[in-house]
């Protein structure tokens, strides 16, 4: 069992423990609460220089110097606080900056509602798990001999064909049957590619349906969509070494990742409603009559001041859309304004709760939206890299992890 070291505060009053412990039991992870004196809570504050209210948050501090000073064994450490804290949240910042400076333990930071339930916080856990267990596979800067990527994605499934670094086939298709869109995709990059399934060395998989594709093809690596979609951003980017942002903008939810040394260490997944995600931006263009591609280039001729928007709700949003055309706005404005009303509120829904670094880094199929990345360039005041091939990044991250595995259960 992966020993997960718990530093958080509330937990207990908020009724969310016991989802904690399952969720990290569900991935092999053994969930502890370092133990610590009360002289070493009174001190701490004066120590860290950070003086606080709350005698909890006091306590998380403290927990987090027993960990830095090697008085406990933790091979990871989930950090967390109550989402309506304001006063957690700087903590819980502040601790995490305390360990990644004093130790090279992995660390996954949470913020929690008293109704987060085991579900909610499986992604957090397995990436921490995966971060621990495959950390050789994050710091790999190339990709060996012939592997194949499949990302089993909500709204797309996607496969990459690679060769020595560089990708040679793709496939893509709308994700219908989990099974057969993964099949047919990878069967689209073997095509391209000109090579059978039999001369692939090994095949990574990720995304929704991963698990299903796991044992079809009885692939080695079988990762959450976190860690494949950072590492396959950096790839893409050559940016491998250092610290980044990752923003992933969805179908049906969204990603913002930092990393700290080029490992995850930080993210936000989701959003309050479909008005954030790239679902209202394909509802806007078929509403303007136009193709996704086309959306994107009207909306950055427009002037998204001409339509107000910002509506958490899809349904709303689109509201604000037809009232804009009704009382004389442009297309090209609506366009706009639908763009960065999505940008607006991915900064205020999940920005907010991680610390950014640079660069920026944007992917997703959202990122061949020419007027979303503008919007976010703008809202964020500088300039967003986008990857060559932004939608590909989960399948070419478990291209080139993959190609590691066997190095990997050698050093094992």
């Amino acid at each position: 069992m992966v020993r997960i070291a718990q530093i958080s505060c509330g937990t207990e009053y908020s009724g969310i423990q016991q989802e904690i412990e399952k969720a990290g039991k569900i991935v092999g992870g053994q969930i502890f609460v370092p133990e610590v004196e009360a002289s070493e809570i009174r001190a701490i504050e004066d120590e860290v220089g950070f003086h606080v209210a709350s005698p909890g948050l006091r306590v998380m501090m403290a927990r987090a110097k027993a960990i830095v000073e090697g008085r406990v064994d933790a091979d990871g450490v989930f950090i967390a606080s109550c989402f309506r804290c304001a006063e957690g949240a700087l903590v819980r910042s502040i601790v995490r900056r305390f360990l990644q400076s004093q130790t090279k333990i992995p660390v996954v930071t949470y913020s929690f509602t008293e109704r987060t339930k085991a579900g909610a916080l499986l992604l957090r856990m397995e990436a921490l798990v995966n971060i621990i267990g495959k950390k050789p596979l994050f710091a790999r800067t190339k990709q060996e001999g012939i592997t194949a990527g499949i990302d089993s994605g909500s709204t797309t499934t996607k496969a990459v064909i690679m060769r020595d670094n560089e990708v040679i086939g793709v496939g893509w298709l709308p994700t219908t049957s989990v099974l057969e869109s993964g099949v047919e995709a990878l069967n689209q990059a073997l095509k391209q590619a000109g090579i059978g399934e039999e001369k692939l060395d090994s095949i990574g998989v990720t995304g929704y349906g991963r698990k299903i594709l796991k044992e079809k093809y009885n692939a080695p690596l079988a990762m959450e969509e976190v860690s494949t979609c950072s590492k396959g951003a950096l790839f893409l980017t050559n940016k491998q070494k250092g610290d980044a942002t990752v923003i992933d903008i969805g179908g049906m939810d969204n990603k913002a990742v930092t990393l700290y040394d080029s490992i995850p260490d930080s993210f936000t997944v989701g959003g309050a409603c479909a008005g954030a995600s790239g679902r209202f931006l394909e509802t806007s263009a078929k509403r303007l009559g136009v193709s996704m591609d086309e959306f994107g280039e009207m909306a950055m001729r427009g002037n998204y001041n001409a339509v107000p928007m910002n509506a958490y709700c899809i349904v709303f949003g689109l509201q604000d859309l037809v009232a804009g055309l009704a009382g004389g706005a442009k297309p090209e404005d609506a366009a706009a304004a639908a763009c960065h009303s999505v940008a607006e509120q991915v900064f205020e829904q999940q920005l907010q709760e991680i610390d950014i670094r640079y660069p920026i880094i944007q992917v997703g199929s959202t990122a061949l939206v020419k007027g979303l990345v503008k919007a976010m360039s703008e809202i964020l005041s500088v300039d967003m890299i986008v990857p060559k091939t932004p939608n590909l990044i989960g399948c070419v991250g478990a291209a080139v992890m993959v190609s590691g595995m066997k190095d990997l259960e050698e050093m094992r």
